[in-house]
């Protein structure tokens, strides 16, 4: 009985037939051996990477920024059955109005495309600034966040540190509708919206490098995480002591990769609906062979 059920249950990973093209509408090309699709929502450029069987729910993962860094962790998910999409609201920081371009990427992905109500968000440094802000809009669509050396206030970057100087802090500004004085007032970084996303149990993983001076943990990740648990959210590091010196410390070899997918994996599929079977729907009843297993 319990090999019979371990059968069932890995019966469930994925469909039975592998992902068509087909449904996808948009420039078809290939990435790292996987499928692509490029198009536009809402007037932006949006790309999807489909995996070569889907996992049950159809779960998926979304860039937040240079979707192209740091791809390890996607190649897995995307193995285990992952979409992983993408929308470039580019130079626009996080903003309020590229959080409404956000809000029409993911109406077509859950809505239109069927994908999985909760996502997965991966946010590589200013990325941190569109996840967290979307995040703390829609807590109830976030099934976990993993961050890349994220930016967690704009004080610290690009106020301080960023490289752009002061035409960056100026770009910033007008994005947001800000004054200076405005700016170094607010309270909608990413450090100061956590209350939503501890209330939801939202769980995050944060990549970090001991040594970066563009964007200093002590500002950004280590602030935010002693917020985090201090609100009572779940939150574990990965930290490098030494980023690369060309970049400053701000990048490096990813040294986890499969942890960093195992994170996503795991509480994407705790968030995934659990289906029944055709029995247990005319029962009104759930069980263990009801369950979809791990991605």
């Amino acid at each position: 009985m319990r090999y019979l059920a371990a059968i069932l249950i890995g019966g469930l990973l994925f469909n039975s037939t592998p992902v068509s093209g087909a449904e996808w509408k948009g420039k078809a090309s290939t990435w790292k051996g996987y499928q692509r699709f490029a198009f536009e929502v809402d007037g932006k450029a949006c790309h999807v990477t489909l995996p070569k069987k889907p996992a049950a729910g159809k779960p998926w993962v979304w860039r937040a920024r240079f979707p192209n860094y740091h791809p390890e962790a996607d190649l897995l998910l995307l193995e285990r059955g992952f979409h992983i999409g993408f929308i470039n609201t580019g130079g626009m920081l996080g903003s309020p109005r590229a959080l409404d371009h956000w809000d029409k990427f993911y109406e077509f992905m859950a809505k239109e495309r069927g994908m999985a109500k909760k996502v997965a968000l991966e946010a590589v440094s200013r990325g941190g600034l569109f996840a967290y802000r979307w995040a703390a809009r829609h807590p109830d669509r976030v099934a976990c966040i993993y961050a890349d050396v994220p930016v967690c206030d704009f004080k610290s970057w690009p106020l301080k540190r960023g490289n752009g100087g002061d035409k960056l802090w100026q770009h910033l500004l007008k994005e947001y509708g800000l004054t200076h004085e405005q700016a170094l007032n607010y309270r909608e970084n990413p450090i100061d919206v956590l209350a939503p996303l501890a209330k939801a149990k939202i769980p995050l993983l944060h990549l970090i490098t001991l040594n970066d001076k563009i964007v200093p943990p002590e500002e950004n990740t280590f602030v935010l995480a002693k917020r985090y648990r201090k609100l009572g959210g779940q939150i574990d590091l990965i930290e490098v002591k030494e980023g690369t010196e060309k970049s400053s410390g701000h990048h490096c070899t990813h040294p986890d990769p499969k942890r960093a997918a195992d994170f996503i994996a795991v509480h994407v599929r705790k968030a995934i609906p659990k289906p029944l079977s055709a029995f247990h729907r005319r029962i009104g009843h759930s069980c263990a062979l009801c369950l979809p297993p791990l991605p």
